[in-house]
């Protein structure tokens, strides 16, 4: 704390990066899609392995129910727009399960699309923004320099 002798301490400017305090709950629901995103990644290099791809699917789903909460996915799976998607995401887990991972992963892919549509733009200009940090700029100017069409 401050005391009235002491300088007082200086406060972060309001532009500052801030990082979003997060609860216990929701660290271990990052680590579970973290590691379903990783086992649904290694089940696709292993030519669609479903063991794997079924373990992905059980940690990412649970892992955003710790991130967000049982009753705000529970809304955001099963809102009358996002049913399609849902069904399809759904569905594609269940036949992943069933042990046809290449159908399901096609299932799942389109209901994941389907799903996250409206979320891709922001995730796009976000990338984009990505650009504007000199070191990155200056990495992707040597990228795109060095390429060659010969």
């Amino acid at each position: 704390m401050w005391k009235q002798g002491s300088p007082r301490p200086a406060s972060p400017s309001p532009a500052a990066g801030k990082m979003v305090p997060l609860t216990d709950c929701q660290r271990i629901g990052v680590g579970l899609v973290g590691f379903g995103l990783f086992f649904v990644l290694f089940g696709m290099l292993l030519y669609f392995d479903s063991v794997l791809l079924a373990f992905g699917n059980i940690l990412f789903l649970s892992g955003l129910v710790f991130i967000i909460g049982f009753r705000r996915t529970f809304t955001f799976f099963f809102q009358w727009p996002k049913l399609k998607g849902t069904s399809f995401f759904m569905g594609g887990v269940l036949i992943v399960l069933m042990r046809w991972p290449l159908l399901g992963m096609l299932l799942e892919a389109y209901g994941f699309i389907t799903l996250f549509r409206s979320f891709f733009p922001v995730a796009f200009g976000f990338l984009g923004s990505l650009a504007n940090i000199p070191v990155l700029s200056k990495l992707l100017q040597k990228v795109g320099d060095s390429s060659s069409m010969v």
